[in-house]
């Protein structure tokens, strides 16, 4: 079955180089009619189990010793001093991978960067507090703020996200580039978890990246760790944002602070540049034309999720709980959620909508949905209490008060004494 990686990659091979698929299937050594089902698929192909570990693995912190002491030594010498008995093709396979994290330091040149071509991409932490509702605020550590830089026109863009979660990320990132109108053909970014991470110079990305640049068409690269030199120009942005933006700016909520810094951002990217000679604004269009176009068909992003409707006629999503239509109890229904709505759907009817509450563990109902509820409840008491007939009537036997004296023992003289 074809993985993921090779999915994305045969759209980006097809989309951004131009190549056919003859030329495709050619250089991916699968054939033509693979590259054809991947290029007419909307989604990625299903996942697959990742094989079992390799033998290797118990011989790799005695592999990393070796190199160690000596960064150039042979894999076959390795594989002698460690015991390895096994076949060599595996085993220098890992030494290939761990050699590079032991050699010195390679100096790189000055770096230039061609139209449309790359986009660094970060987290950064603003060191400010945000009232996010409901009596709460988010600390920086708490406050992630995804930002890109184009490499050729220096433009800035950036939005405040509620997590660092994947869902979020991928939401927010999307947002990014469709405000921009089209697709960098390379996306760099720094070992983010929702992202993937660069293992000895092999990038591994998540499912949910494969899925995203398959989509777009485009190329993600993970940098290696401790090497901030290939992603210099947004971490001087990052310093510029809090030497120059942040400063004696207050914010009433994270809608306040996206939009401060959207305003900010338009008047930046408007500024000259030594580096460049003029300002971003200037060759943001030479930048733009050379980018891939958007997809016909947007990447699925945010919050997706789709369960029963218990009785309680609420769904969880990111610690809060938001009502539902109680006329959908025990249906299946659709959650769906973006960075600024949380929708609920059933059999394509909107069952529920509320602005989305960066603030934890709060329940957020609808007076509709309460009202129903209660009306809802009220016609099933009434259902479920026993009927009677007004019109018949219940017959009490009369006793004569001599029965009750009797039974008691009181006997009445004349003239109602008691003897």
């Amino acid at each position: 079955m074809l993985s993921v990686e090779d999915w994305a990659e045969i759209r980006r091979l097809h989309r951004a180089e131009g190549l056919p698929i003859k030329m495709i299937a050619r250089t991916l050594g699968i054939s033509r009619n693979t590259v054809r089902a991947a290029l007419a698929s909307e989604g990625p192909p299903k996942y697959e189990r990742k094989p079992a570990g390799s033998a290797v693995d118990a011989f790799e912190d005695a592999i990393r010793v070796e190199l160690k002491k000596t960064p150039t030594m042979p894999a076959t010498v390795i594989a002698e001093r460690v015991g390895w008995t096994r076949g060599m093709t595996v085993f220098s396979e890992r030494v290939r991978e761990l050699r590079p994290a032991y050699l010195p330091p390679d100096p790189a040149g000055r770096t230039s960067y061609d139209p449309g071509d790359i986009a660094q991409c970060d987290l950064w932490f603003p060191p400010t507090t945000i009232p996010v509702g409901y009596g709460q605020t988010r600390t920086p550590t708490q406050l992630p703020v995804l930002t890109m830089v184009l490499g050729y026109s220096r433009w800035l863009s950036a939005i405040l996200l509620p997590s660092r979660r994947a869902e979020d990320l991928f939401a927010g990132w999307w947002q990014l580039i469709a405000a921009l109108g089209a697709v960098p053909r390379t996306l760099v970014w720094d070992g983010e978890g929702a992202i993937g991470r660069n293992r000895g110079g092999r990038i591994e990305l998540t499912r949910d990246c494969q899925a995203f640049r398959g989509v777009l068409g485009t190329k993600v690269v993970v940098l290696k760790p401790a090497e901030p030199e290939h992603k210099g120009i947004i971490e001087r942005a990052h310093d510029y944002f809090e030497r120059s933006f942040l400063p004696g700016r207050e914010f009433n909520g994270p809608g306040d602070f996206n939009h401060q810094f959207s305003k900010w951002l338009h008047v930046v990217n408007a500024r000259r540049r030594r580096v460049l000679g003029c300002a971003p604004t200037d060759r943001i269009g030479a930048d733009l034309a050379a980018m891939l176009a958007l997809p016909p068909v947007p990447p699925q992003v945010g919050w997706r999720n789709s369960t029963r409707l218990a009785r309680d006629h609420y769904v969880r999503l990111d610690s809060n709980d938001y009502s539902v239509h109680p006329g959908v109890i025990g249906r299946r229904i659709e959650v769906v959620a973006d960075l600024d709505r949380v929708q609920v759907f059933c059999e394509g009817k909107t069952v529920a909508e509320h602005e989305r509450v960066w603030a934890w563990h709060q329940t957020i109902t609808d007076p509709e949905h309460r009202e129903a509820a209660n009306m809802l409840r009220r016609n099933r008491i009434s259902a479920l209490r026993p009927v009677t007939d007004s019109d018949q009537q219940v017959l009490v036997e009369q006793r004569r008060l001599s029965d009750y004296d009797a039974a008691l023992g009181i006997d009445l003289g004349e003239g109602g004494l008691v003897s």
